[in-house]
């Protein structure tokens, strides 16, 4: 999904967390909007990692050839592969904002955004039929790195 469609998503749940829990303080509410789109830094990251640029653009125009690259090796050899590896979108790292959140409040809300956003991504890689590109753990990527 599009950072975009990230934004106005997460600024839809927000607003909707506002309706059911009106008490909640407008920063909490801002953690909430901020994680739910701010957890694809590390796809800025990777781009950066990859391609040597600082570019936010440069980074958008990476994922763009990435994901064709993908498609076209997939369509030609069909074979799944994996995308690349990105750290914040893993059960792991959320588990552990999660559990910070019960002694920490504030990560409590990053954790809802960040859950949030990564159902919106189950969604539509299961959409498009490209679930398999995403790795979910980070035990798993360590592992096969080893």
């Amino acid at each position: 999904m599009l950072p975009r469609w990230h934004i106005l998503s997460g600024a839809l749940f927000t607003i909707l967390i506002l309706a059911v829990a009106p008490k909640i303080s407008f920063v909490y509410l801002s953690l909430i909007f901020f994680a739910s789109f701010l957890i694809d830094f590390d796809h800025y990251i990777n781009a950066v990692l990859k391609t040597g640029k600082l570019s936010l653009i440069e980074a958008f125009e990476y994922y763009k050839k990435r994901e064709k690259e993908l498609d076209e090796y997939e369509r030609k050899y069909k074979k799944r592969v994996r995308g690349d590896f990105h750290l914040f979108h893993t059960l792991e790292f959320q588990l552990l904002v999660g559990i910070i959140g019960i002694f920490l409040l504030p990560f409590f809300y990053l954790f809802i955004g960040m859950v949030f956003h990564s159902l919106l991504d189950l969604i539509g890689l299961a959409k498009a039929g490209k679930l398999h590109r995403r790795e979910y753990f980070l035990f798993n990527f360590l592992r096969k790195r080893c």
